[in-house]
């Protein structure tokens, strides 16, 4: 009942608004084969020889872009994401995918307040959320608009004006700039949607820093729809745990005593992902095979790799295009590690869930920890950023970090 109110309600009619708006700023919708166009003025390609026709693409693009961010899914119609015109023409369309992929994502926070009783407790969680969302996103675009000074020696400016956008442009689209791109980057990876407005690859090593960061927290900062929420109430057991052994008290959320076996369930949930991506990020970079694929030498040639496994562990459809992942090698290590991921997680959240549901209610009392505090939201933005650094930061250090020092 659920899933069927939830997919004629919501997602149906949402899919039918966005599709529209998409159509209506000039994104393809048809079933029409692909056109060939006469090009207004010949040109050459690579080989020498004179083009004077190009192919146009054509098919449901808008429908199947618009579920694909509702529902937070990766990829798009077209090879190059939303930087194609034909999936995101305009500057509308390209908020429009951005609040798409958010807006199902943060209104369950809400309908989880409606769900416990006490709406504050949904506000605070997406608090949290919104904390390392609007962080990161300025840390990405502090981080394109400064640009690559490898680019100094030859004489090429980038600093912005009216005549130039400034900032990294490469594997950027002109429609968009760096402010667009940096947002769509930071908005895309936390919520796992994997469908991108820029090049991933061509971030600034501090920007891929974001991309990757915001995966490996666990896809719990929005998050896929539904599934970012179940990842951010562990870890908010996980915070009301450490705060209860800091005062010497029973640790409780929302009437409910965590023991244990919660814990147990909690562990396993926050080390599965981890130790799955890091394992088969560190098997990648030593296989003859792994390596062969790996077209970038040195950081970010770690850092393709890292991301490919982060992407595929993390639900994310997004990647660092320089990687050759289309081996046998990557295609067999990278359904295992969906396989892992997915499954294995799913049996301790069930686990986790069947066991609270059991207990009975404990009323409040002057001891209790309130969980809808400013206080609470800063304790567990702390340790999420703590959890998070811990599992990834040495390997970041090994790719993003040190790839931005050799670059400065």
């Amino acid at each position: 009942m659920d899933l069927t109110r939830s997919t004629l309600y919501i997602l149906l009619p949402l899919a039918i608004l966005v599709s529209l708006i998409l159509v209506s700023q000039g994104a393809v919708q048809n079933f029409s084969a692909y056109q060939t166009a006469q090009l207004v003025q010949a040109t050459t390609d690579a080989n020498g020889q004179t083009v004077a026709t190009q192919t146009l693409a054509m098919g449901p693009a808008a429908s199947q872009v618009a579920i694909k961010h509702l529902g937070t899914n990766g990829g798009g119609f077209f090879n190059a994401n939303a930087a194609h015109p034909f999936e995101s023409p305009t500057p509308l369309t390209d908020f429009l995918l951005i609040l798409a992929e958010t807006v199902i994502a943060a209104a369950l926070c809400y309908t989880f307040g409606k769900m416990v009783g006490d709406t504050r407790q949904g506000w605070a969680l997406l608090a949290a959320m919104m904390v390392f969302l609007v962080a990161f996103m300025f840390v990405a675009y502090a981080a394109e608009a400064q640009g690559n000074p490898a680019f100094a020696q030859f004489g090429i400016d980038q600093t912005a004006s009216d005549a130039n956008p400034g900032g990294n442009m490469e594997g950027k689209e002109m429609r968009f700039g760096i402010a667009r791109s940096a947002l769509f980057a930071a908005a895309t990876t936390a919520t796992s949607t994997g469908g991108v407005n820029s090049m991933h690859d061509s971030l600034t090593p501090m920007g891929g820093f974001v991309t990757l960061f915001m995966m490996q927290l666990g896809e719990v900062i929005l998050g896929g729809v539904g599934s970012g929420l179940y990842g951010m109430l562990v870890f908010v057991i996980l915070a009301v745990f450490i705060a209860g052994l800091m005062v010497g008290r029973t640790p409780e959320y929302l009437g409910k005593k965590i023991e244990p076996f919660e814990m147990k369930m909690a562990a396993l949930l926050i080390l599965i992902m981890p130790l799955t991506v890091l394992g088969m990020t560190a098997f990648a970079v030593v296989h003859p095979d792994g390596v062969a694929s790996i077209f970038n030498p040195g950081a970010h040639g770690f850092s393709e790799a890292l991301y490919a496994f982060t992407s595929m562990g993390n639900n994310n459809g997004s990647a660092f295009g320089g990687l050759g992942a289309n081996t046998f090698f990557y295609n067999t290590l990278g359904g295992i590690t969906m396989l892992i991921v997915r499954f294995w997680i799913i049996v301790p959240t069930l686990a986790l869930a069947g066991s609270l549901v059991k207990k009975n209610r404990v009323p409040e009392s002057a001891g209790t920890l309130p969980t809808h505090s400013p206080l609470f939201i800063g304790w567990l933005s702390a340790v999420i950023l703590l959890v998070g650094a811990l599992n990834f930061l040495p390997a970041l250090a090994l790719g993003p970090v040190v790839e931005q020092l050799m670059m400065r």
